[in-house]
């Protein structure tokens, strides 16, 4: 009986013991109010202007659910993973929501050793991202206003409010990422992401004309590296990503076509002409190979863009208010066509505080220019502001109420076509004033 008690206690304490060592948090934020705003266009020959207003979501902070865990393996040394999804509160599961109000945010595993840094797998925040979530005076919510994290009220991410709106990207996947402990108030982060498919090259075929390329290269990837500081009062983040996306095709100008004619006879063919058609063949098998200089029989075109992000920020805190300043360059160019090009820079100043115990407030303000190359894309001049603040009910539920404004305006241009007719372009300005009162709750 004695011996049957003492099993009983040692099984319970290293069952203790072992949850002790491990353990899983469950945590979110739910943001919910009533959101306003306007777009306005407007130049020489028109105007146009667009209101909207909606019982809506996500305007201060993403909506989201996450999990999170860590397990002591001993000797200094643990395991983490985070599994965070964003929420759709006001969203109904229907044809058009295929995700059901849910979608992944950032998903990852890895290990981490004090004294040292960690490392982890999966979909995760950039170098930038992470830079600006602590640098930001807004704090990255989702109203118009902030040209270093541009967005629109109710939207889940900062690349999809408008061209001169991407400022940097935010998440990416297949990616392993490197964070060093903090050594002197240094911190060192680096990423990988690597997504590679090699596959045969060939051209399926429809009787006796070519139809559409297969395989070749599918290559996307890039890079990033970034550090902070901190010194008592004073922080400043440098971050730098690079992305590439490499995608070959047949169809490509200039390259070369191998393709089979399952009527053929098996002879092997000489070249086409540059830009020849595919020619009807008889007989089984044969081959022909064509040199392709833009030919409409074989479709598919190659991609290669380069997309390099540069982000400085940095905080001073003043006791009474915290300051901030924020600069941000994108430039994206593409070896394929020479027509593709953007480059996007932009500076922000602002001040965040609280005024009394229980409300917060912050100010921003900030300009930037946006160049991009093609018939219709003239270098456009923006800038914008915003204020907002928080009435804490308790630390995890406020009030708040923002409203922001954009202004981006386009100078007159003209082009010279290939026949020698000029056309010119009237420069035109557009702007968009957005406003949110709401409830936040964090658990």
């Amino acid at each position: 009986m004695k011996k049957s008690l003492f099993a009983v206690a040692a099984v319970t304490a290293f069952a203790g013991a072992a949850q002790a060592q491990s353990s899983v948090t469950v945590y979110g934020l739910l943001d919910v109010g009533y959101i306003g705003g306007n777009t306005r266009v407007s130049n020489s020959q028109y105007s146009a202007k667009t209101t909207q207003n909606q019982f809506g979501q996500s305007a201060e902070s993403t909506s989201r659910l996450g999990f999170k865990g860590v397990e002591d393996l001993g000797n200094g040394t643990s395991a983490f993973f985070t599994a965070e999804f964003a929420l759709a509160p006001q969203d109904q599961l229907s044809s058009g929501n295929t995700n059901g109000g849910l979608l992944n945010r950032q998903t990852f595993v890895g290990l981490k050793k004090n004294g040292i840094g960690q490392t982890a797998l999966g979909l995760q925040q950039t170098g930038i991202f992470n830079a600006v979530t602590v640098t930001d005076p807004g704090q990255l919510n989702n109203v118009a206003g902030n040209v270093i994290y541009a967005s629109g009220a109710g939207g889940t991410s900062a690349s999809d409010s408008g061209a001169t709106g991407i400022g940097f990207t935010n998440r990416i996947s297949n990616v392993i990422t490197f964070k060093t402990d903090n050594f002197a108030g240094f911190t060192a982060n680096a990423l990988y992401s690597l997504n590679n498919k090699n596959a045969s090259e060939g051209i399926t075929t429809v009787g006796t004309t070519a139809n559409s390329t297969v395989g070749g290269n599918t290559n996307m990837g890039g890079w990033g590296l970034g550090a902070d500081y901190t010194f008592k009062k004073f922080y400043v983040n440098a971050q730098y990503q690079a992305f590439k996306q490499l995608t070959t095709a047949l169809g490509a100008p200039g390259s070369t076509a191998v393709w089979t004619n399952p009527q053929a006879n098996g002879a092997t063919l000489a070249p086409v002409a540059q830009g020849t058609s595919p020619v009807t063949l008889a007989g089984a098998n044969a081959k022909v190979t064509e040199v392709i200089a833009g030919s409409a029989a074989v479709t598919g075109t190659g991609v290669n863009v380069q997309d390099n992000q540069f982000y400085v920020g940095a905080t001073y805190d003043f006791g009474i208010l915290k300051a901030y300043a924020q600069y941000l360059n994108r430039k994206a160019t593409s070896t394929v066509s020479p027509n593709y090009f953007l480059k996007r820079q932009a500076e922000q100043i602002g001040v965040r505080s609280f005024i009394t115990p229980t409300v917060e407030a912050w100010a921003s303000a900030g300009l930037g220019r946006y160049t991009a190359a093609g018939t219709g894309n003239p270098t456009a001049n923006f800038n914008a502001w915003q204020l907002g603040s928080n009435y804490y009910l308790s630390k995890r539920t406020n009030l708040y109420a923002i409203y922001g404004q954009t202004l981006t305006s386009t100078s007159s241009y003209s082009t010279l076509s290939s026949a020698g007719a000029t056309t010119t372009y009237n420069g035109n300005s557009s702007g968009a004033s957005n406003y949110a009162v709401g409830v936040r709750h964090t658990f």
